[in-house]
């Protein structure tokens, strides 16, 4: 079973919020006490990991009425939205995509219930309440002949039984089982630092996937042992991996306690300096818990790409067939609390890692521009108050520069973003002005497949102002790593800050160190172009105006821009004809740029030359 997205109502400060993702990974942003903790503990609500309390039930508000004390809502709701694998489908009988629901009201007694046609006989409306021997009853009466007497089956033959005699759709009870179906939950709360809290959590996933394999079942008092073992073996592993992470660890040790009656109880956690002194964990700071916590969820990765590699067990013709892994969702809460930069640069590296995994998604609940510029922006959830309740700000792909910009500014207000960028970025890249500033984006998306901002790069552009080079002097002295990148003829700009003089007065004979020409030759480009328009060939400008700037007649053919080349300025002749032929045709040269670069979809059309100048500018980032 996986989670697509989910609804909640009634929680908290949730009143109302519809179509969260759960994605690879979903970046949660907003507020302090904006209802990011609230959203995670409802997620958890609904793959049953958290009990339903009086105080999660939501005030409802009286409008007019100040005076009467504030009532509860009536019901809590969290909805998910899941796909089923043909496993589960054949098991439940129920379609691939489906609507599953936790609700909970006054008793605080939460129920599982599905979207499915309801049968017309109430009494088969939720299975869960009957017993076999009544089960037994009603197959008997409706004449049914399920494969078993057992109560899976007894209950599988009345669920098809009260599909073909259903009337309209709604909410009934789920299959009893498939609760047991419900993705895995890994928290991870970086807002208290408890590493005996994360081995505790780790190992209780691997105490489960054992108890669960089909070899142990049935000989749980034999193979207590057995089991106990397998998790110090997975402690030592886990040791040696904090060790190697935290240098100034000289031993680190977990002895499992396990017992099938009690399930697993404790899994404490002891380290030593290298100097061989005991140290308490409560005693080394919220820094080092924080170090060896992300130890341990770094080991992780390991497992959960171990677990998902594991193919089924294989069932001889007797036994039922083994059901695949069920989705793991890993969520975080605030994890880069009391981690230094670099540190950060590891969470997020590591959320990327377990991202890739098949069948694992990953939740995080953030105020860190760093966690938040390393996704698209379709994978940011921003949520803040209104009127006491939480409400969500999303976009989605496909969106222009202006509204993404725009949202973008909103999350930076919200989590007090100031100088981050000139802070931590280290590797910043200068443009000539806004055709580049449009265009650079997402040329290097294409080729490199991610953002500008997720690889690390921070981009501005001159505009002819000698401020920018003043800038980029004093982050090349402050050890930064700078890129200037400028058409050709800027060189010979009159009054341009690009010539050789102003460049030499600004960073010495090593300029070309930091200044990349658009055009000039080199070892694999022999001609000569002018400008970063000239750069790409006749045949992709053909292509693209016929898509974006059709014109009447004839189409666009390569030979209506070669005829364009080596007379004056090519992007202006171009911009021209464009605008003279085509109705569509671009308002000027930044847009004309910017809607050839959203046309392109192969990263061969872009430039070999500049392919290279982002190839380098990746490696100048990692």
């Amino acid at each position: 079973m996986h989670l697509n997205s989910f609804n909640v109502s009634g929680f908290r400060s949730l009143t109302e919020v519809l179509d969260i993702p759960v994605r690879k990974p979903t970046i949660l942003a907003g507020h302090n006490d904006g209802g990011k903790s609230a959203l995670l503990d409802a997620l958890a609500f609904l793959l049953g990991k958290h009990a339903l309390a009086e105080d999660d039930r939501t005030y409802l508000t009286i409008d007019g009425d100040e005076v009467s004390a504030p009532l509860r809502c009536e019901e809590s709701i969290v909805e998910g939205a899941f796909t089923l694998d043909a496993w589960e489908q054949e098991q439940f009988d129920l379609p691939e995509r489906i609507r599953l629901r936790r609700c909970c009201g006054e008793d605080l007694i939460s129920r599982l219930e599905v979207w499915q046609p309801i049968p017309a006989d109430e009494r088969l409306r939720d299975l869960s309440q009957h017993l076999v021997p009544a089960l037994k009853e009603l197959v008997k009466e409706f004449g049914l002949s399920p494969g078993s007497m057992r109560k899976p089956d007894l209950e599988q033959a009345l669920r098809r039984y009260g599909h073909d005699h259903a009337g309209s759709d709604g909410w009934v009870a789920a299959p009893t089982a498939l609760d047991k179906r419900m993705p895995r939950y890994l928290p991870f709360d970086g807002k208290v630092a408890k590493p005996d809290e994360a081995v505790k959590t780790v190992l209780v996933g691997r105490f489960h996937n054992y108890m669960a394999d089909p070899e142990l079942k049935g000989r749980l008092s034999a193979i207590e042992v057995e089991v106990q073992d397998r998790l110090r073996i997975d402690a030592k592993s886990l040791c040696e991996h904090i060790e190697m992470r935290c240098p100034d660890l000289q031993k680190v040790s977990v002895d499992p306690d396990v017992s099938f009656q009690q399930g697993f109880k404790a899994a404490p956690l002891r380290v030593a300096r290298r100097a061989g002194e005991a140290v308490g964990l409560d005693r080394t700071g919220l820094g080092s818990n924080r170090r060896i916590s992300l130890a341990i969820w770094e080991w992780t990765s390991e497992l959960l790409a171990e677990e998902q590699g594991t193919a089924p067990a294989m069932s001889t013709v007797d036994e039922a067939p083994e059901p695949p892994p069920v989705q793991t969702i890993v969520v975080y809460d605030e994890p880069d609390t009391h981690l230094d930069y670099t540190h950060q640069r590891k969470i997020m590296q590591l959320i990327r890692t377990q991202s890739k995994i098949p069948n694992v998604s990953v939740l995080v609940a953030t105020h860190s521009m760093n966690l938040i510029d390393g996704v698209d922006i379709s994978d940011v959830v921003h949520l803040k108050l209104e009127d006491h309740r939480t409400v969500v700000e999303r976009l989605g792909t496909g969106l222009l520069h202006d509204a993404i910009d725009e949202h973008l500014g909103k999350i930076a207000a919200t989590v007090g973003l100031r100088n981050s960028v000139l802070l931590h970025e280290r590797c910043f890249l200068a443009v000539e002005g806004e055709t580049e500033q449009r265009a650079f984006p997402l040329l290097f998306r294409l080729c490199e497949g991610l953002s500008l901002q997720a690889a690390g790069i921070a981009l501005w552009a001159c505009f002819n102002n000698e401020g920018a080079l003043h800038l980029a002097r004093y982050l090349v002295k402050q050890g930064r790593t700078v890129m200037l990148v400028v058409d050709a003829d800027s060189r010979s700009v009159s009054k341009g800050i690009f010539k050789t003089p102003k460049l030499t007065q600004f960073f010495g004979t090593e300029s070309r160190r930091y200044v990349t020409f658009l055009g000039e030759p080199d070892d694999a480009q022999q001609e000569k172009f002018n400008e970063l328009e000239e750069l790409f060939g006749d045949d992709v400008w053909a292509r693209v105006a016929n898509k974006v700037w059709a014109r009447g007649g004839a189409p666009w053919q390569p030979a209506d821009f070669t005829a364009l080349r080596g007379e004056g300025k090519f992007s202006g002749a171009v911009q021209e004809m464009l605008q003279e032929q085509s109705e569509s045709g671009p308002g000027g040269k930044p847009q004309m740029m910017y809607e050839l670069s959203m046309a392109l979809d192969d990263p061969d059309d872009v430039p070999e030359q500049l392919r290279r100048v982002f190839e380098r500018l990746r490696k100048l980032a990692s």
